[in-house]
């Protein structure tokens, strides 16, 4: 998968990402990182790529000639799906991950200032994403984000593709608390189911505690969880009464 990040800060991108599972993905080829500096597609000779917005207001607002020519330059014509983060956008989560992951490329554009002419985002948007209530300085930790999110979801990028299936937000339920060596720790143990070796019994238990971890610490992912499990539960069960009361 091929990501490209348009953005004035080109080095803090590549710097972020250029390590750790990511970096080892890169070099296995699994996955692509490319940051493009939208200051090289200006032309001011002075370099600049932001002016005062119309009607005034505080700050300055990058235009839109040199946005739009460092997407034209990139896409070469091609269709891109492109995401422009932005607290105005969509809350980024897993199933949005799960979504992106299956392109076969992304941009992702870094805004800056107080943000970017409209008339670009019109023309080469897609997407409009933000990681949370909350306004950063730029674009570049939410871009940095979502390509760590999605990159882990490509195949081969974790090594064992099964390790992402039972994380935080999987069926809408949190992890389920893990333990290592050594056996007591600071006058704690780990639980005896974990070293019972039955996995039926081991399976149940993580279940069990990523719903109640959820109900506790998230009881909006619960509710979505209970709202998709409960009917299926009832179903089973007036299926069974039926066939009794048949019998």
């Amino acid at each position: 998968m091929k990501f490209t990040v348009m953005t004035l800060f080109p080095d803090m991108v590549l710097q972020g990402l250029n390590t750790s599972i990511l970096a080892r993905a890169q070099e296995k080829q699994l996955i692509e990182i490319n940051a493009v500096n939208i200051r090289d597609y200006t032309l001011d000779k002075h370099g600049s790529v932001d002016d005062y917005p119309y009607g005034g207001g505080a700050g300055m607002l990058m235009q839109a000639q040199p946005v739009y020519d460092c997407h034209k330059a990139i896409t070469a014509g091609r269709k891109v799906r492109t995401i422009y983060v932005t607290p105005q956008g969509n809350t980024f989560n897993q199933s949005m991950a799960k979504e992106f992951a299956l392109e076969e490329e992304l941009i992702i554009l870094c805004g800056h200032y107080e943000g970017i002419d409209e008339r670009a985002l019109e023309e080469v948007v897609t997407d409009y994403v933000s990681i949370g209530d909350y306004v950063l300085t730029g674009g570049e930790l939410p871009a940095m984000v979502m390509i760590d999110a999605i990159s882990r979801l490509c195949p081969g990028v974790l090594g064992n593709d099964d390790s992402a299936v039972g994380e935080s937000f999987e069926n809408n339920l949190l992890e389920y608390p893990q333990y290592s060596r050594p056996e007591t720790w600071n006058g704690k143990k780990v639980p005896p189911i974990l070293l019972s070796g039955d996995h039926a019994k081991v399976d149940a238990w993580r279940l069990e505690q990523a719903i109640e971890r959820t109900r506790i610490r998230r009881p909006d992912l619960y509710e979505k969880y209970m709202a998709e499990h409960i009917p299926v539960v009832k179903s089973k069960r007036e299926n069974r009464r039926h066939k009794n009361t048949e019998e």
